[in-house]
């Protein structure tokens, strides 16, 4: 298994080398992640929920590394953790069966 907490610092160090290289990829990082409505309808916990539930979804071991981290700081249990990964799980599942039919279309199509 990974050392989540190295992981996380060593993207840190990455990612301040490549603002020091091109500065403008890390502020147009930034500008989408504070994205968010001035009066946030979603808690902080929610919003990492979610952020993690898309990580999975996207097998980003990076987002993960962060999102799980402030889910934690934002007072995420455990509990709500696995019911999060419950539903990437079932959307995973769900987005291949969609596929499998894009992909028995495509083989009828000829």
């Amino acid at each position: 298994m990974q050392n989540w907490a190295a992981y996380r610092e060593q993207l840190s160090e990455t990612f301040g080398t490549i603002g020091q290289i091109n500065p403008d990829i890390l502020k147009g990082n930034q500008i989408l992640s504070d994205a968010a409505p001035k009066t946030a309808t979603l808690s902080a916990k929610m919003r990492e929920l979610i952020a993690l539930a898309v990580a999975v979804t996207t097998r980003c071991d990076g987002c993960i590394a962060f999102h799980t981290e402030a889910a934690r700081k934002a007072g995420a249990t455990k509990e709500e953790l696995a019911e999060t990964l419950g539903v990437a799980i079932a959307l995973n599942t769900g987005a291949a069966l969609v596929y499998s039919a894009r992909a028995m279309h495509a083989f009828d199509a000829g």
